[in-house]
């Protein structure tokens, strides 16, 4: 698969960013942004949020958690 060309509109502050960033670490503009699009391949996506759930299950000791919440949100209604 041959690469593409695509034409973005970015901020004045974030073109001064990517500028002072890519000269920061002798890089191009392109390269940032291809690596950014890596980036956000690789962290986000359907499974970022399972793997979030798994990460923090059991992390509550408080007590039923469904109990806790509705004791709050009827302090809410009072």
């Amino acid at each position: 698969m041959g690469n593409k060309r695509a034409i973005i509109t970015i901020s004045d502050q974030e073109k001064q960013w990517l500028t002072h960033y890519t000269k920061a670490h002798g890089i191009s503009m392109a390269e940032a942004i291809r690596r950014g699009i890596t980036c956000l391949k690789t962290s986000g996506g359907k499974g970022s949020y399972q793997k979030l759930v798994n990460k923090t299950k059991g992390i509550w000791l408080k007590g039923d958690g469904l109990k806790y919440q509705e004791q709050l949100r009827s302090e809410w209604e009072s």
